[in-house]
């Protein structure tokens, strides 16, 4: 049975675990939410023993998966095996051995899939096992017309009365980032609650007092937006971040620092294994994911130099011939090539 996002968290609680879960979506607040609402029913039910098996393309050992399935438990009689498929995609040999799981599942495994890359090209025979012996759960991207009453929702759900006036200024605040509404709405449930858990109902002016600017002009937001291949939001954050007063070189320690994790991901044969040594969060690998599709590795190494060449000119160092160069256009034009996958020719020869 597919259900939506909504309905997991009820549906765990209304019955015994089910052999098999799928959560999958690009969504990444969503999917992990998800994931973990399946690893709190687990533990509700006695289950404490975790195993976390990350298939990313060759690298995957669906053998040892395989033999782990297979073995017994060897601290409790049951235990929750976590296989982490970034792709959605298991190939040949991971499609046979979930299909072959879920039509004799081990009396003490349950089984949680996690993909992060979904659409319903996605789906095939595995998915459709998953949903015979138990649930799989689909976090679609909120689109911008529905991001509303999602938030709505969310408020609602944490004790929190809103007029629409006031949804729509947090949705205007938050500019599409799930994960900054889900920090606000989170901090709002706590200043909003009276005594005895009776919370006023905020109006736009007090939504407005109470949230902090989550589409602020930063930095981090900045890069972000170059990864994710958003050239609009990048030119409107720049052009904020210059009329707010901040300084190139200000900048530049940031975007370079993502930079270089984005070249290191390009190089490494390992994605998750280099995602872990990196310590990025599961939350932020799709962004980077996304951004490594658009760039051969040795684009990023590029993209560094130029960073070099831009972090010179903002600091007053500028090479001969560089001298009369705008330092603020010449980070433009970098993270607009970063942003962009036919954008190269922005760069400086």
């Amino acid at each position: 049975m597919e259900l939506n996002v909504d309905r997991i968290a009820p549906q765990l609680a209304a019955e015994p675990l089910r052999p098999a879960y799928l959560v999958a979506g690009q969504e990444p607040l969503l999917v992990i939410e998800a994931a973990d609402a399946v690893r709190a029913a687990a533990r509700a039910q006695g289950i404490d023993e975790r195993e976390v098996h990350d298939m990313d393309g060759r690298d995957a050992d669906w053998d040892a998966l395989s033999a782990s399935m297979h073995a017994p438990s060897l601290f409790a009689s049951r235990r929750l095996v976590e296989v982490r498929l970034p792709t959605g995609k298991p190939g040949n040999e991971g499609s046979k051995l979930l299909c072959e799981f879920c039509a004799a599942p081990p009396a003490d495994v349950v089984l949680l899939v996690i993909a992060s890359d979904w659409s319903r090209a996605h789906a095939g025979k595995w998915t459709e096992a998953i949903g015979r012996i138990g649930h799989s759960c689909i976090a679609w991207q909120v689109k911008p017309h529905d991001l509303g009453s999602w938030i709505e929702r969310r408020l609602r759900s944490r004790g929190v009365k809103a007029t629409p006036d006031a949804v729509a200024r947090l949705v205007q605040r938050i500019e599409g980032n799930l994960l900054a509404a889900a920090q606000e709405i989170d901090k709002l449930a706590l200043l909003v609650q009276g005594e005895g858990g009776v919370a006023e109902t905020l109006d736009a002016d007090a939504m407005e007092s109470l949230v902090a600017d989550s589409a602020r002009f930063d930095v981090f937001r900045l890069v972000d937006a170059a990864l994710a291949g958003n050239p609009s939001q990048v030119s409107r954050t720049l052009a904020g971040l210059r009329a707010e007063g901040e300084a190139v070189p200000a900048l530049m320690g940031m975007v370079v620092k993502e930079l270089q994790v984005v070249a290191s991901l390009a190089r490494a044969r390992n994605f998750a294994a280099e995602c872990k040594a990196l310590r990025i969060w599961d939350s932020k690998q799709a962004l980077y994911k996304r951004a490594l599709g658009k760039h051969p590795p040795e684009r990023w190494q590029r993209f560094l130099a130029e960073a070099g060449r831009v972090d010179r000119i903002g600091k007053g160092r500028a090479r001969v011939g560089e001298e009369s160069t705008d330092a603020w256009l010449q980070l433009e034009r970098l993270l607009l090539a970063v942003a962009e996958r036919g954008a190269g020719r922005l760069l400086a020869s």
